[in-house]
Protein backbone atom coordinates (compact mmCIF):
# COMPACT_ATOMS: atom_id res chain seq x y z
CA UNK A 1 0.00 0.00 0.00
CA UNK A 2 2.72 2.27 -0.28
CA UNK A 3 1.28 3.96 -3.46
CA UNK A 4 -1.97 4.93 -1.07
CA UNK A 5 -2.04 7.85 1.23
CA UNK A 6 -0.55 7.66 5.18
CA UNK A 7 -3.42 7.09 6.44
CA UNK A 8 -5.07 4.70 4.58
CA UNK A 9 -0.96 2.49 4.70
CA UNK A 10 -1.88 2.85 8.64
CA UNK A 11 -5.28 1.19 8.58
CA UNK A 12 -3.60 -1.50 5.90
CA UNK A 13 -0.98 -2.36 8.52
CA UNK A 14 -2.84 -2.66 11.58
CA UNK A 15 -5.71 -4.99 9.73
CA UNK A 16 -2.65 -7.53 8.57
CA UNK A 17 -0.93 -6.78 12.31
CA UNK A 18 -3.73 -8.71 14.05
CA UNK A 19 -3.46 -11.19 12.10
CA UNK A 20 0.01 -11.73 12.43
CA UNK A 21 1.52 -10.49 9.47
CA UNK A 22 4.01 -7.37 10.42
CA UNK A 23 4.81 -7.19 6.74
CA UNK A 24 8.33 -7.82 5.28
CA UNK A 25 11.71 -6.02 6.51
CA UNK A 26 13.22 -4.01 3.51
CA UNK A 27 16.71 -4.42 5.11
CA UNK A 28 16.73 -8.42 5.53
CA UNK A 29 13.92 -9.39 2.76
CA UNK A 30 12.23 -12.08 5.38
CA UNK A 31 8.77 -11.27 7.67
CA UNK A 32 9.23 -9.32 10.19
CA UNK A 33 7.28 -11.69 12.62
CA UNK A 34 10.44 -14.14 11.89
CA UNK A 35 12.44 -11.45 12.69
CA UNK A 36 10.80 -10.51 15.83
CA UNK A 37 10.63 -14.07 17.01
CA UNK A 38 14.44 -15.05 16.29
CA UNK A 39 14.99 -12.44 18.87
CA UNK A 40 12.86 -12.84 21.22
CA UNK A 41 15.09 -15.53 23.40
CA UNK A 42 17.87 -13.14 23.76
CA UNK A 43 15.02 -10.20 24.66
CA UNK A 44 13.62 -12.33 27.55
CA UNK A 45 16.62 -13.30 28.78
CA UNK A 46 18.18 -10.12 28.97
CA UNK A 47 15.18 -8.72 30.47
CA UNK A 48 14.79 -11.44 33.28
CA UNK A 49 19.05 -11.23 33.78
CA UNK A 50 18.37 -7.71 34.88
CA UNK A 51 15.53 -8.04 36.52
CA UNK A 52 16.94 -10.66 38.99
CA UNK A 53 20.30 -8.72 39.50
CA UNK A 54 17.75 -5.47 40.34
CA UNK A 55 15.71 -7.35 42.79
CA UNK A 56 18.76 -8.58 45.26
CA UNK A 57 20.74 -5.45 44.72
CA UNK A 58 17.64 -3.59 45.29
CA UNK A 59 15.81 -5.34 48.03
CA UNK A 60 19.29 -5.80 50.22
CA UNK A 61 20.19 -2.06 49.90
CA UNK A 62 16.71 -0.98 50.29
CA UNK A 63 16.26 -3.04 53.94
CA UNK A 64 19.95 -1.88 55.21
CA UNK A 65 18.91 1.64 54.40
CA UNK A 66 15.32 1.09 56.09
CA UNK A 67 16.95 -0.45 58.93
CA UNK A 68 19.71 1.97 59.86
CA UNK A 69 17.88 5.25 58.81
CA UNK A 70 20.21 8.34 59.16
CA UNK A 71 23.43 6.46 59.08
CA UNK A 72 26.37 7.12 56.88
CA UNK A 73 25.49 4.28 54.86
CA UNK A 74 22.11 4.98 54.58
CA UNK A 75 22.90 8.29 52.62
CA UNK A 76 25.23 6.62 50.71
CA UNK A 77 22.27 4.48 49.72
CA UNK A 78 20.74 7.57 48.86
CA UNK A 79 22.67 9.15 46.92
CA UNK A 80 23.87 6.59 44.67
CA UNK A 81 19.96 6.08 44.58
CA UNK A 82 19.63 9.46 43.22
CA UNK A 83 22.32 8.78 40.80
CA UNK A 84 21.15 6.36 39.37
CA UNK A 85 17.44 7.13 38.73
CA UNK A 86 18.72 10.62 37.11
CA UNK A 87 21.58 8.81 34.87
CA UNK A 88 20.30 7.66 31.07
CA UNK A 89 20.30 4.35 30.32
CA UNK A 90 22.01 4.81 27.12
CA UNK A 91 25.09 6.97 28.92
CA UNK A 92 25.57 3.99 32.01
CA UNK A 93 25.61 1.27 28.95
CA UNK A 94 28.68 3.51 26.96
CA UNK A 95 30.34 4.62 30.56
CA UNK A 96 30.39 0.68 31.33
CA UNK A 97 31.46 -0.27 27.76
CA UNK A 98 34.07 2.36 27.63
CA UNK A 99 35.20 1.11 31.29
CA UNK A 100 34.84 -2.52 31.54
CA UNK A 101 35.48 -3.77 27.94
CA UNK A 102 37.56 -0.94 25.98
CA UNK A 103 39.52 0.37 28.87
CA UNK A 104 40.18 -3.06 31.39
CA UNK A 105 38.83 -5.66 28.88
CA UNK A 106 37.40 -7.70 31.42
CA UNK A 107 34.12 -8.13 29.21
CA UNK A 108 32.92 -7.99 25.36
CA UNK A 109 30.81 -4.92 24.31
CA UNK A 110 28.69 -6.84 22.07
CA UNK A 111 27.22 -10.38 20.79
CA UNK A 112 25.64 -13.01 22.59
CA UNK A 113 28.67 -15.28 23.14
CA UNK A 114 27.44 -19.33 22.61
CA UNK A 115 24.24 -20.39 22.59
CA UNK A 116 22.57 -23.94 22.37
CA UNK A 117 19.04 -25.07 21.64
CA UNK A 118 16.71 -26.34 24.50
CA UNK A 119 14.20 -27.16 21.95
CA UNK A 120 13.16 -24.27 19.53
CA UNK A 121 14.67 -21.71 22.08
CA UNK A 122 17.93 -20.96 21.46
CA UNK A 123 19.93 -19.85 24.93
CA UNK A 124 23.19 -18.67 26.33
CA UNK A 125 22.71 -19.31 30.29
CA UNK A 126 23.94 -22.36 29.50
CA UNK A 127 27.15 -21.14 28.61
CA UNK A 128 29.86 -19.68 30.12
CA UNK A 129 30.48 -17.04 27.28
CA UNK A 130 26.61 -16.80 27.00
CA UNK A 131 27.14 -15.45 31.30
CA UNK A 132 30.14 -13.72 30.37
CA UNK A 133 28.81 -11.10 27.26
CA UNK A 134 25.07 -10.97 29.32
CA UNK A 135 26.46 -9.18 32.53
CA UNK A 136 27.16 -5.71 30.79
CA UNK A 137 24.00 -5.35 29.08
CA UNK A 138 22.27 -6.25 32.58
CA UNK A 139 23.65 -4.08 34.63
CA UNK A 140 23.00 -1.26 31.99
CA UNK A 141 19.10 -2.06 32.07
CA UNK A 142 19.12 -3.15 35.56
CA UNK A 143 20.81 0.59 36.86
CA UNK A 144 17.32 2.50 36.58
CA UNK A 145 15.38 -0.42 38.18
CA UNK A 146 17.35 -1.45 40.91
CA UNK A 147 16.91 2.52 41.81
CA UNK A 148 13.73 2.51 41.74
CA UNK A 149 12.95 -0.83 44.07
CA UNK A 150 15.79 0.29 46.61
CA UNK A 151 13.94 3.33 47.02
CA UNK A 152 10.23 1.45 46.94
CA UNK A 153 11.29 -0.97 49.82
CA UNK A 154 13.29 1.72 51.90
CA UNK A 155 10.05 3.81 52.21
CA UNK A 156 7.23 0.63 52.30
CA UNK A 157 9.70 -0.41 55.23
CA UNK A 158 10.37 2.33 57.37
CA UNK A 159 6.27 2.91 57.47
CA UNK A 160 5.46 -0.64 57.91
CA UNK A 161 8.41 -0.45 61.16
CA UNK A 162 6.16 2.66 62.51
CA UNK A 163 2.96 0.67 62.54
CA UNK A 164 1.79 -0.52 65.83
CA UNK A 165 2.03 -4.11 65.52
CA UNK A 166 5.45 -3.74 64.70
CA UNK A 167 5.71 -1.84 68.56
CA UNK A 168 3.68 -4.55 70.02
CA UNK A 169 6.01 -7.46 68.45
CA UNK A 170 8.74 -5.35 70.62
CA UNK A 171 7.45 -4.86 73.51
CA UNK A 172 6.91 -8.58 73.02
CA UNK A 173 10.18 -9.28 72.99
CA UNK A 174 10.85 -10.05 69.78
CA UNK A 175 14.73 -10.28 67.98
CA UNK A 176 15.24 -7.78 65.69
CA UNK A 177 15.55 -10.32 62.55
CA UNK A 178 12.36 -11.57 63.22
CA UNK A 179 10.74 -8.07 63.61
CA UNK A 180 12.21 -6.91 60.61
CA UNK A 181 12.32 -10.12 58.11
CA UNK A 182 9.53 -11.99 59.75
CA UNK A 183 7.24 -8.93 59.97
CA UNK A 184 8.30 -6.06 58.38
CA UNK A 185 9.73 -7.74 55.18
CA UNK A 186 6.86 -9.67 54.59
CA UNK A 187 4.45 -6.65 54.33
CA UNK A 188 6.97 -4.66 52.45
CA UNK A 189 7.05 -7.31 49.35
CA UNK A 190 3.36 -6.36 48.00
CA UNK A 191 4.09 -3.70 46.22
CA UNK A 192 7.33 -4.09 45.70
CA UNK A 193 6.20 -6.94 43.95
CA UNK A 194 3.64 -5.16 41.77
CA UNK A 195 6.14 -2.58 40.49
CA UNK A 196 8.80 -5.78 39.37
CA UNK A 197 6.37 -7.00 37.14
CA UNK A 198 5.39 -3.95 35.66
CA UNK A 199 9.11 -2.89 35.57
CA UNK A 200 9.76 -6.29 33.91
CA UNK A 201 7.26 -5.51 31.30
CA UNK A 202 8.72 -2.33 30.12
CA UNK A 203 11.90 -3.72 30.12
CA UNK A 204 10.47 -6.53 27.71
Amino acid sequence: GLDRGPITQYFIFLSKAVQGDLGTSYRFDIPVLELVLNRFPATIELALAAMVFAVMVGMSTGIVSAIWPGTLLDRLVQGASLLGMAAPTFWVGIMLILLFAVTLGWFPSFGRGDTVKVGWWSTGLLTAKGWHHIVLPAVTLAVFQLTLIMRLVRAEMLEVLRTDYIKFARARGLSDRAIHFGHALKNTLVPVLTITGLQLGGLI
